[in-house]
């Protein structure tokens, strides 16, 4: 079930990106503080990654990623690597622990126990949220007809479903 939600998120946000022209995708839209479609793509894919090279050794930390800004710059890259996340996200569920630091001050870092599936559900709501502002960046820069639920959290949607019924 979670394998299904994950492959439909990818899969809604690869074909959406993947109808932009180079030029949209890499525009300062106003409605995102100036920021691209793909800036939000970029940090996509980076927790993501981020999870992916932590697994191995059962240390997460989102917040060392690369921040190659070319995933940013390119559209074909971009998807390249949507489609290689997804193909490699079915791993078996194991423990890990999510290395961060809160305090700007010390850098303290701190280790949270987690595990594997608990960050997929952490990066697929993360996902989902950073679709709706990509949403928001589309209607600004395209005419793109994007899917219903893009870059709505499954919550919401059953709820809306409730309330038609």
């Amino acid at each position: 079930m979670l394998q299904k939600a994950i492959n439909n998120v990818f899969l809604q946000l690869t074909a959406s990106v993947g109808q932009l022209t180079d030029e949209q995708y890499v525009h300062q839209c106003q409605t995102l503080t100036g920021a691209t479609i793909g800036k939000h793509v970029r940090h996509v894919i980076e927790l993501f990654q981020s999870l992916q090279n932590g697994y191995e050794h059962g240390i997460v930390n989102y917040d060392s990623r690369k921040r190659d800004i070319r995933i940013e710059n390119e559209k074909q890259l971009a998807l390249s690597l949507l489609n290689e996340i997804r193909a490699d996200l079915n791993k078996k569920d194991k423990d890990l622990s999510l290395e961060t630091s809160y305090d700007e001050d010390s850098g303290e870092v701190v280790f949270i126990k987690t595990n594997y599936n608990r960050e997929i559900v952490y990066n697929l709501e993360h996902a989902i949220h950073h679709m709706a502002l990509i949403r928001i960046g589309i209607n600004e820069v395209s005419s793109v007809e994007l899917p219903e639920n893009f870059g709505v959290a499954p919550s919401t949607i059953r709820y809306r479903q409730e309330c038609a019924q």
